[in-house]
């Protein structure tokens, strides 16, 4: 190999310089991972190449019991998880824990019950001050006081009654997912059960929720998650039993959802999954949106494939792209790394997460991605 002159040395080293501290990361850097396991294992942790978009595992970062989501403190010093245990502490909940992130490793600091089982989903504020969490199974939501990264125990906490037209999956309320409006005044937590999202104002300081209505989806449709566009007034709510996605206007006076329009993410006529491995059939599960709001991909289980859309910058309308297969079985959660050069893909039911490049001008997908084995992952979050 020839040898670098000095020119040519210093040349090569102040690109290297200006690409770090554009990126935060250099190329050849390695950047850990942490990726929820639906298992006695846990949280898992990898490390991630931006420069080849190659997972290394990590091994086990935390063993606690049937982690369903992780997410960070806004200053990425702690992690929370819930985890979708029948019993804790002698009592028939979930569990939300929280962890200490030193030196890329997690130390945990405490775990508390949720307020029923199935306890499936949490959220953190934009101070870092309030979270909440949902439970499917209990039909339920609970809110925690965080202090310095601790969780208290449950503040504030809403059974729900209301369910929907489907007697096999809406036989009773299920609360899937947290979400925060963007100016944090507001707090959502979707039932799939009861084909609505519940609307609360809360407190940063008592960490307590007071309802202030409620978005009603399509009957039967099942809202899953819910998303909000950098544009600062547009949200999108998956909906997993319609697979379809609710285009809604936030209003930020008093955080009310207004439908603008539904996407379906099935063609028409969409042949039925294989009854053995998707016995439910076709459902949608959730959503990335890239930062500069240009692109936004939603994914569907059953038939297992991301949908790519451009997004309008400004009003959020979706022109679809294409569907992309994601390599493996039920699509859980899916990311972008921060480059966002790659999507990253956990494949619940086929224990493996996938790695597609993406091309950031155009928003596609590469056809095919890079697999690595990883337990039942529900979960991808990245350092």
């Amino acid at each position: 190999m020839r040898k670098l002159n000095r020119r040519e040395f210093l040349m090569s080293t102040t690109a290297a310089t200006i690409a770090t501290a554009a990126t935060g990361f250099s190329a050849t850097s390695k950047q850990r991972v942490f990726v929820a396991s639906n298992t006695a294992e846990g949280i898992r942790s990898f490390d991630w190449n931006a420069a080849t978009g190659e997972l290394t595992d990590a091994g086990v970062a935390a063993k606690v019991d049937m982690v369903d989501w992780i997410c960070f403190s806004p200053d990425r010093k702690y992690i929370y998880a819930a985890c979708e245990v029948d019993s804790f502490n002698g009592k028939p909940t979930g569990e939300l824990a929280s962890f200490r992130v030193a030196d890329r490793k997690l130390e945990q600091l405490s775990g508390v019950n949720s307020a029923s089982k199935g306890t499936c989903h949490c959220a953190l504020d934009h101070t870092g001050n309030v979270l909440i969490s949902a439970d499917y199974g209990g039909g339920s939501a609970a809110s925690f006081k965080v202090t310095d990264g601790k969780l208290s125990q449950v503040v504030w906490s809403e059974h729900y009654t209301v369910h929907g037209p489907n007697a096999d999956r809406q036989e009773s309320a299920h609360a899937h997912f947290a979400s925060f409006s963007p100016d944090n005044r507001f707090a959502y937590v979707n039932d799939l059960g009861g084909d609505m999202i519940h609307i609360y104002t809360f407190s940063t300081e008592t960490a307590e929720l007071k309802s202030a209505g409620a978005y009603h989806s399509a009957p039967g449709a099942g809202p899953r998650t819910l998303h909000f566009h950098p544009n600062g007034h547009t949200a999108y709510s998956m909906n997993e039993m319609a697979s379809s996605v609710d285009v809604l206007k936030w209003n930020k006076a008093d955080g009310s959802l207004t439908r603008i329009n539904t996407v379906n993410l099935l063609p028409p006529n969409a042949p039925l999954p294989d009854p053995k491995e998707a016995p439910q059939g076709n459902t949608g599960c959730d959503t990335v949106i890239t930062k500069d709001g240009r692109f936004a991909y939603f994914a569907n289980r059953g038939t297992d494939f991301l949908y790519s859309f451009k997004a309008d910058p400004a009003t959020g309308a979706l022109t679809p792209i294409e569907r992309t297969g994601t390599g493996g079985k039920t699509p859980r959660n899916f990311t972008l790394d921060p480059s966002e050069k790659w999507m990253l893909v956990a494949d619940q039911n086929s224990n493996n997460l996938a790695v597609f490049a993406r091309n950031v001008k155009t928003g596609k997908l590469a056809k095919d991605g890079k697999k690595m084995d990883c337990p039942t992952p529900m979960c991808i979050l990245f350092n």
